[in-house]
């Protein structure tokens, strides 16, 4: 008879996880019995709070773990140790200017509709309309997406790592159909982001199986151990760890795994996208970085072949389909194909530096990222009359902003030459740190695929501040575009995110070598 021994579970390391798991748990108990006048603002005000307890306990964590007490937890399917501390440090970051723009009110309203379940254009939406029905049920679906993001990069077994990416992607399949306006057009989106989704899980899932039926464990460590000591068998694991990957890298948006970008991207609504691109990019990048480093260290030059074909096409189709959109949401997901074949260029070469320069990277990416969107959400359309309707996200649109609201069209150039990789801001800091990784671990003929993509990919950045501060608005058949006076939280935000991106790119030491001491993996 077996004795069943209870896993020994260090509760402070899994502190930020619980922080968010149960601020989501008590937003849907406030969403069924708070009365709807105050609902809203208990929601807003308890997301951030969460929020804000779950980074302060990071921070803890980190004063405590960091250098001294990396350990495995929960019979070693977790990892609590400086890489990914530093990830969850970055995903709240992100999280917390993300939330900031999803609970902001552009122009008196929200982006989200007011009964998800209603029909686009039917007798029930417009009733929902008219009572002013508030969709409060998308702040416990982000805190329970951010409670997968963080269990993500401490995921220590493949199991623990499958249903961390369920939990951090079935809220954001709902949240993209939610949009307030262009309703089909974000039910669609949703559609084609959990359809695919379930492929990439299956995938995700058959990899596992593999894996596990190569080494009879799902513990990373296990893996790199049976990579190690097994022979004969380094197909079944190299197959493995492919199909793994490609789950990963289909949350991240690489190429080939990318057809629900474009779609999502501009189906979903606005504040959503600039989260999902942000935050979960940053989440599966820590992940892939953990695969790479602890389960598959003796690998390294199996999967080379995916990860140099993949960051290649990430960034040539990436950059090559960004020049040709007019929309600026389809432009910025194409931006962030290419961003994700940036990011994987720090990873190729396995070297030491590489997880402190993909952190880095994630981090300056995520800032401009959402403070881009954020600019988005506030640009609208404006007809004859001068009604004030949806987002104006054709480029047409665009031109002339800079004259007429300068700050902001500052702010969205500052993200832009962020973007393109531009010295003095976060984005060049991040790719210099990427691209001298990849050299470090000889990857040099991909750094210059890189550089060029890079010097490629300005063009497009560089036309949106030339339409903004360059360019008069001419006659078109597109409505003419305005500016809401944006909230305190969108202002914020903004703000938030052009310091950052300064700051980051004139005085990158401090946080880089903070990132530094975070560079050692718990194998």
């Amino acid at each position: 008879m077996t004795t069943f021994v209870a896993p020994d579970i260090d509760w402070g390391a899994l502190a930020p996880v619980i922080a968010t798991a149960l601020g989501g748990v008590i937003a849907v108990f406030v969403a069924v019995f708070v009365p709807a006048g105050i609902r809203r603002d208990i929601q807003v005000a308890l997301t951030f709070l969460t929020t804000v307890v779950a980074l302060l306990l990071v921070v803890w964590r980190w004063v405590v773990v960091v250098g001294t007490g990396e350990s495995v937890i929960a019979a070693g399917q977790l990892a609590e140790d400086g890489p990914a501390l530093a990830a969850q440090l970055v995903i709240l970051v992100i999280a917390l200017v993300g939330f900031a723009v999803v609970a902001a009110r552009v122009g008196g309203e929200e982006a989200f509709a007011p009964q998800g379940a209603a029909p686009p254009g039917s007798d029930y939406e417009e009733a929902a309309n008219r009572a002013g029905l508030q969709q409060t049920e998308v702040f416990p679906l982000l805190l329970f997406s951010l409670t997968g993001m963080l269990v993500f990069p401490m995921a220590n077994d493949l199991l623990v790592l499958f249903v961390a990416l369920e939990v951090l992607s079935l809220p954001l399949y709902v949240l993209s159909a939610l949009a307030r306006r262009r309703r089909l057009l974000s039910q669609e989106a949703a559609l084609k982001y959990f359809l695919l989704g379930a492929f990439s899980s299956a995938i995700f899932l058959f990899g596992i199986a593999l894996l596990y039926g190569y080494s009879g464990s799902l513990i990373y460590g296990d893996l790199a151990t049976a990579a190690s000591a097994t022979a004969g068998m380094e197909g079944m694991a190299v197959v493995g760890f492919v199909l793994l990957l490609v789950g990963l890298l289909f949350k991240v948006g690489a190429v080939p795994f990318h057809a629900w970008v474009p779609d999502v991207y501009q189906g979903a609504p606005t504040p959503v996208t600039g989260f999902m691109a942000a935050a979960t990019k940053a989440a599966a990048f820590a992940a892939i970085a953990r695969v790479l480093y602890v389960a598959a260290p003796g690998l390294g030059w199996d999967l080379a072949p995916l990860l140099w074909g993949v960051a290649i096409l990430s960034m040539v189709f990436g950059t090559v389909l960004a020049i040709v959109q007019t929309d600026i949401k389809r432009t910025l997901a194409y931006s962030s194909i290419a961003h994700a074949g940036f990011a994987l260029v720090a990873l190729v070469g396995l070297s030491a530096q590489g997880p402190t320069a993909l952190l880095f990277y994630l981090l300056a990416y995520g800032v401009a990222t959402v403070g881009s969107f954020a600019v988005i959400t506030v640009v609208r359309e404006q007809d004859e009359t001068g009604s004030v309707r949806g987002e104006a996200t054709h480029l047409s649109q665009w031109a002339g902003l800079g004259r007429r609201h300068p700050m902001l069209a500052s702010a969205m150039g500052l993200f832009l030459l962020s973007f393109a990789g531009i010295p003095l801001t976060a984005g060049f800091i991040g790719k210099f740190e990427a691209f001298s990784a990849a050299a470090d671990g000889g990857a040099w003929p991909l750094v210059l695929v890189a550089v060029l993509a890079s010097a490629a990919a300005a063009f497009f950045y560089v036309r949106v501040i030339v339409l903004m501060f360059f360019t008069q608005p001419e006659e078109s058949e597109m409505p003419g575009a305005t500016v809401v006076a944006p909230s305190a939280l969108t202002t914020t935000t903004v703000a938030v995110c052009a310091a950052l991106t300064l700051i980051l790119g004139v005085f990158p030491a401090p946080v880089l070598d903070l990132l530094s001491r975070a560079v050692m993996f718990v194998v």
